[in-house]
């Protein structure tokens, strides 16, 4: 596998940022076309000391050569910081990452909907009384978090960045999708689905990342 070069990255969000439609680019507001300083190799063996778990290599080389997070695909790349001599991931959603699971196969392959086979929302129209309804309806919703919104489910999976409406990526960790990215849609009812290139390509880090950075610039280019 060839390691990835980041060499060309500061320069092109420098290029960016200096743009003047860079600001109407989607989440740009947030990350501001600007990474946080790379970990040095100390700081990843301490990551991944505590983690327990080898990082995939594209991401580790990002870490390592680019930055710890910052600008990035939609409102940007969750940093990695330390707080009171732990790691961890900060950002909306990036508490959806069970560090202490990080090293537990995702066993996924194929897209998959938690909540597939769960019965169907109640009917109002199959109810004697509206109490009765309510009552269906609040032990159906109970039972479809208790599938839908389980930790189990993201076992293995690095939430990265998130797009807005609770909708997020995530780079599989651990299991045979290692290093693969994959969509959190959850919360519009879509459950999870590995990222492909436009050839069908499953996407790792690597190019995930250069996709977005390439749309963000022909998106700024003149005319």
């Amino acid at each position: 596998m060839t390691r990835p070069d980041w060499s060309d990255i500061p320069g092109r969000l420098a290029r960016l940022a200096a743009t003047p439609a860079a600001g109407t680019v989607f989440g740009a507001g947030d990350h501001g076309w600007e990474l946080e300083a790379p970990l040095t190799a100390d700081e990843l063996t301490e990551v991944q000391g505590q983690l327990r778990v080898e990082l995939p290599d594209e991401y580790l080389s990002f870490l390592r050569e680019a930055g710890r997070g910052g600008a990035g695909p939609a409102y940007g790349l969750f940093p990695l910081r330390r707080h009171d001599g732990r790691w961890r991931w900060e950002g909306d959603g990036a508490d959806l990452t069970t560090l202490a699971a990080l090293g537990r196969p995702f066993p996924h392959v194929e897209a998959f909907n938690p909540a597939d086979g769960l019965p169907a929302e109640p009917d109002e129209d199959d109810y004697d009384s509206p109490e009765a309804f309510a009552t269906a309806q609040d032990a159906h919703w109970e039972r479809y978090e208790q599938v839908v919104y389980t930790p189990e489910n993201s076992v293995g999976l690095l939430y990265l960045c998130h797009l807005g409406c609770a909708l997020r990526e995530a780079l599989v960790v651990s299991g045979p999708a290692r290093g693969r990215m994959w969509a959190d849609d959850i919360a519009e009812g879509g459950g999870f689905r590995p990222l492909h290139d436009d050839d069908g390509t499953p996407l790792g880090f690597a190019r995930w990342y250069r996709r977005w950075l390439a749309a963000a610039e022909r998106e700024v280019a003149p005319g």
